[in-house]
């Protein structure tokens, strides 16, 4: 895994580890300390409970996901740290068990700076939905394409 070298990096960071379903990659993007809140709300503190959130559902109902990121903006606070805003497609494949389907998300990531890369202090995910009906809603622009 590349360390970090620019904030903005944690948005193709995130997409490669998840893509490649590489949970050492994903442990490398985060602080030891670092706290994560995924779609649905789940709140975790620590890269190792981040880890353990993220194997099992890799290992059965995302193991054919494809997700790609597009970065919205890098907000810096400080020399040592950003914020990161990021549109996120998840593609879910056939093992999910509502079938081939995409959740569009926005996701807040505040980075530092450690040593010589930029580490996930915080990340939190939220699903775009209507506020009307609940119902997940896909953004009308397009993700970029999948980048190899």
């Amino acid at each position: 895994m590349a360390r970090l070298t620019q904030p903005e990096e944690v948005a193709q960071g995130f997409e490669d580890a998840w893509n490649a379903h590489d949970m050492t990659a994903l442990r490398a993007l985060f602080h030891a300390d670092a706290t994560f809140v995924n779609r649905f709300g789940h709140y975790v503190r620590g890269v190792d409970e981040i880890v353990a959130m993220h194997t099992p559902i890799h290992e059965t109902i995302y193991r054919d996901s494809v997700l790609r990121n597009e970065v919205i903006d890098t907000v810096m606070i400080a020399d040592t740290a950003a914020v990161v805003h990021f549109w996120s497609r998840l593609a879910v494949g056939a093992a999910h068990p509502a079938g081939t389907h995409s959740v569009d998300t926005l996701i807040l990531a505040v980075l530092t700076r450690s040593e010589d890369a930029w580490l996930i202090k915080a990340l939190e995910n939220v699903t775009l939905t209507d506020p009307r009906t609940g119902e997940p809603i896909l953004r009308s622009q397009e993700i970029a394409p999948f980048r190899e």
